[in-house]
């Protein structure tokens, strides 16, 4: 993966979990006291703003990470980190698709279980990237010490 894709994908999700698990929080766990205003909190719009427009950038990015590198990942034989990759995956489209359909069912019914689905497979996805990255990067830390290691040997010499 490139730089700029890795520093895409990671800006995207931490914009999106922020903004979801924000407006989350200001919707249905903060109760205000005027009994005549439709939001909770001054930032509750602005949280899902952001929240619907960083979506798209988040769904891009993972298309766009699919071929280089999560189907190289699949094929090769190396499979450290591969379970929370999978699970992080596998929530993605869930999370998509009910984050879509949020916007546009009308049953109160429909509308729970659909919202209740979202926050249980963003969840997943959000835990699951955030352990894959933490793995990831505690696989890279040896071989970046070794490769400092080797570099500054050859400086001495």
């Amino acid at each position: 993966m490139k730089t700029w894709e890795i520093w895409l994908s990671h800006i995207s999700t931490v914009a999106v979990t922020v903004s979801g698990f924000a407006y989350l929080w200001m919707k249905y766990a903060i109760e205000n006291s005027d009994p005549f205003t439709v939001v909770n909190h001054p930032w509750q719009s602005a949280m899902l703003n952001l929240h619907v427009l960083a979506a798209p950038v988040l769904v891009f990015v993972t298309g766009m990470i699919a071929h280089s590198h999560m189907q190289k990942k699949l094929q090769s034989r190396v499979r450290t980190n591969r379970t929370t990759g999978i699970f992080s995956m596998a929530a993605l489209p869930i999370m998509i698709i009910t984050g879509y359909a949020l916007q546009v069912v009308t049953g109160a019914l429909v509308a729970e279980v659909v919202l209740v689905l979202h926050i249980g497979s963003s969840s997943i996805f959000a835990v699951t990237y955030m352990v894959h990255l933490v793995n990831s990067l505690r696989e890279k830390r040896p071989a970046t010490l070794a490769a400092n290691r080797t570099f500054s040997r050859r400086q001495t010499a």
